[in-house]
């Protein structure tokens, strides 16, 4: 047994892969109010990348009878990771990393400004995309009618920006990156999600779930654990919401990797192939499945599924390693991993304790921004990347694992 077990009184009990990694006063203290809500079947499973997160903890693992917690599963819905390995090997590569950086900031929109992004639409629309790939044009029209059906109901919705964020990276810690693995092979990974869209889909939910809350579930531990319990007014209709930013972030992230092969092959001349190896993974989502005989909704925030045989994604921080991984199928975890290192400390605090020169020295060797603006995701804000991979050994096996040269932040 690698976890260790928190008795919750007047809950069931957290199981907390979580030897060797520091775990925040706040973040055992959010861990414990979820393990007493009356609709939590079993456990809570707990992440070695748990950390303080708003709405419920991130690296939580929570299995709900009959019912769904908006803000568990949060509003970055859909986030995760896609990798793919090329046949390109590390001498391929340009001596100067610079200008590939540069072809990948053009080819995919990143950051907060506005005037960064590109406006992606179906091609029956004003504004065609740049080049789609085929197959992810039509996926996009059939998303824009279900897009268009939901907000029949939820007009709200309407005033989000969804058909401008696909195709964008956004900021804050999501990234494209290119890496070397052991033998030298050189993989693109990159972290995006459901972008504006999701955010105002989850925002939505989180709102009338509270307001639900206030009518029916009085005793909460905590008011950010309103849920939504099955033949309730507004529980089909998330269901059909967090269902499409799913599917939404999934295109993103594939839309985004072409626009990234697209300009590695502008920057190498050298013929390659892609995807001999590829993973396109959430890790902030719900879906049905079944555990110890019982059908429960599992919501992975800050969670990768690893089911035995299955391939993961677990990036370290910027200069540090990642890991493409396979599940080893523990049902403890409810077949899951984590989906990173796991922060130490705010950003906030990361901007105060560090220096531009602090984030020079960690991120040495990597084509990367060293500047005053991403200081917040320097290395010494996460948790030792090692030592979140000791300690669930007995959730994944490691696969490969992947040194970034090149790094784009948002």
């Amino acid at each position: 047994m690698n976890y260790q077990q928190l008795n919750v009184e007047n809950g069931v009990p957290v199981k907390m892969w979580t030897n060797g990694v520091p775990v925040e006063a706040e973040a055992q203290r959010q861990l414990e109010n979820a393990a007493k809500l009356p609709i939590v079947f079993s456990h809570v499973a707990v992440m070695p990348d748990v950390h303080y997160g708003i709405g419920a903890t991130i690296g939580s693992v929570i299995p709900t009878i009959k019912a769904i917690i908006p803000a568990a599963v949060g509003v970055d819905i859909g986030c995760g990771m896609i990798a793919c390995k090329t046949t390109l090997v590390a001498s391929d590569l340009p001596d100067n990393l610079g200008p590939l950086r540069s072809e990948i900031e053009k080819a995919v929109p990143h950051g907060s400004a506005p005037k960064q992004y590109r406006h992606h639409k179906s091609s029956r629309e004003v504004g065609a995309w740049t080049n789609p790939p085929a197959a992810a044009d039509v996926a996009w029209a059939q998303l824009v009618d279900e897009f268009d059906a939901l907000c029949v109901d939820y007009p709200r919705l309407k005033n989000t920006n969804n058909h401008r964020h696909m195709g964008t990276l956004g900021g804050g810690n999501h990234f494209v990156e290119i890496c070397l693995d052991e033998a030298g092979s050189v993989w693109i990974m990159l972290h995006s999600g459901s972008r504006g869209v999701g955010n105002a889909i989850g925002t939505h939910f989180i709102e009338l779930a509270k307001k639900d809350a206030e009518l029916h579930q009085r005793n909460l531990p905590d008011q950010d654990l309103a849920y939504f319990e099955e033949g309730a007014q507004y529980f089909g209709d998330y269901v059909r919401g967090v269902d499409w930013a799913q599917k939404f972030a999934r295109l993103n992230r594939e839309v985004m990797m072409q626009a990234v092969i697209g300009a590695l092959r502008k920057t190498i001349t050298k013929p390659f192939e892609t995807h001999l190896e590829a993973v396109n993974c959430h890790h902030n989502y719900v879906q049905k499945e079944t555990h110890f005989g019982q059908e429960v909704f599992v919501t992975r925030k800050g969670a990768v599924s690893a089911k035995a045989g299955e391939l993961g994604i677990i990036p370290g921080s910027m200069g540090a390693k990642s890991f493409i991984v396979r599940g080893k199928g523990n049902p403890d975890s409810f077949n899951s991993c984590s989906h990173g290192a796991g922060r130490t400390m705010s950003r906030t605090k990361a901007k105060k304790l560090f220096t531009v020169q602090d984030q020079i020295d960690a991120t040495a060797g990597v084509e990367c921004r060293k500047d005053a603006d991403v200081i917040d995701e320097i290395p010494m804000a996460y948790k030792d990347i090692d030592a979140v991979m000791l300690a669930q050994s007995d959730l994944v096996e490691v696969v490969y694992t992947l040194k970034q040269v090149v790094c784009v932040k948002g």
